[in-house]
């Protein structure tokens, strides 16, 4: 048998009431005025981006106490996104301001990312992020938190990062529970065969969030219950499939009357519960997945149900891709945990579209046959 840490997510030492600690690289993201290739976009709008940074904002905006570690270079646009995060409620204290490399940038198309017209340019090498390692940013910012969360972005940026990650998702007594979204970005490996690392980065965590599709890219692991045997050591494993829904492995007991589907996994002592997406109308199909883990984190943190945690995910996904940036006004917390408890016929016919976040919104949730 696999032997397991401690999962039990508890307070905060250093910071108490601290919910959670994201850690990795945000960069200030320029989106197209009109759609198009990047080469005919006369202008853009500019806001902010970084899986990580995307994760504590949105659990910020929904209650929960929340520090971003990072670094950014000593200039503008170091200033912009440090303010811009610590606008959301987030606690940036544990920014490090380094004077020597700038803040990283990029610029992206309006189209989706999974097609073949979508185009990012980065400008993210030798940023004052890549320049991450062990014990830089420290353990003392880093375990102060009921959750760390992590992603496997962090791993690609420099041998630095890599090490950085090694050390966090080694098991060590302590720790704070370990979350890992391998956010798989082929572009940012040298050679695709690299980012397999992500896959012994995901079993030294507690909490993994994976795509279907990333397990199939990054690691030639094919369908959910062969993702969740390639990863037997986490306590809690999420499997996303995009409209269709996702999936979740877990050790920890489920309720018997929470919505959705149970049944006994492919890992012993393993629960499986799946649950639908709900249908949205896309305005830009990006920020999802970080919006997803934030949704998740959020019902884990409060101590919800397996169904209910997936649930959230999904209506946090939803309020980023009914909007055209990375960040989505989230439904209030009343709201959600409303549409997280509808019966699953309700739930089935769930329709939601732009403005549903926004208070009295209800008009906008439109089911159907």
């Amino acid at each position: 048998m696999t032997a397991t840490a401690d999962t039990t997510v508890r307070p905060g030492t250093d910071h108490p009431g601290t919910d959670a600690v994201c850690l990795g690289e945000s960069m200030v993201t320029f989106l197209p005025s009109r759609p198009g290739r990047l080469a005919d976009v006369p202008s853009f709008d500019r806001t902010i981006g970084g899986a990580e940074s995307n994760v504590a904002c949105a659990l910020a905006a929904v209650g929960h106490r929340v520090r971003w570690v990072g670094r950014v270079g000593a200039d503008g646009f170091g200033d912009h996104l440090t303010e811009a995060i610590a606008a959301y409620g987030v606690d940036t204290s544990g920014v490090r301001r380094d004077p020597g490399r700038p803040t990283g940038i990029y610029f992206r198309t309006a189209t989706d990312r999974a097609t073949d017209a979508h185009e990012v340019a980065y400008y993210r090498a030798g940023s004052a992020a890549s320049a991450m390692a062990p014990g830089n940013p420290p353990r003392a910012d880093l375990w102060t938190g009921r959750v760390l969360h992590l992603s496997g972005i962090t791993a690609a940026l420099s041998d630095g990062c890599l090490a950085l990650m090694r050390e966090l998702t080694a098991r060590a007594p302590g720790r704070p529970l370990v979350s890992f979204d391998v956010n798989h970005r082929p572009g940012l490996w040298r050679r695709p065969s690299d980012a397999r690392v992500l896959l012994e980065l995901a079993r030294g965590a507690d909490l993994v969030l994976v795509g279907e599709d990333e397990a199939a890219e990054a690691w030639d692991v094919h369908g959910a219950d062969a993702i969740r045997a390639a990863l037997p050591e986490p306590t809690t494993v999420v499997i996303k499939r995009g409209a269709a829904g996702a999936v979740l492995y877990t050790r920890e007991p489920a309720a018997a009357a929470e919505p959705g589907t149970a049944a006994r996994g492919p890992a012993s002592g393993d629960t499986v519960v799946s649950v639908p997406a709900p249908r949205v109308d896309v305005v830009a199909p990006v920020g999802a997945g970080d919006a997803f883990a934030a949704g998740f984190l959020s019902a884990t943190l409060r101590g919800l149900p397996a169904a209910a945690r997936l649930r959230h995910g999904h209506l946090m996904a939803a309020a980023a891709l009914t909007v055209p940036g990375d960040l989505g006004a989230p439904p209030s917390r009343d709201h959600a945990d409303r549409l997280a408890a509808l019966d699953e016929a309700a739930w089935g016919t769930l329709r939601l579209g732009p403005g549903w976040t926004s208070a009295g919104a209800t008009e906008k949730e439109v089911r159907t046959p």
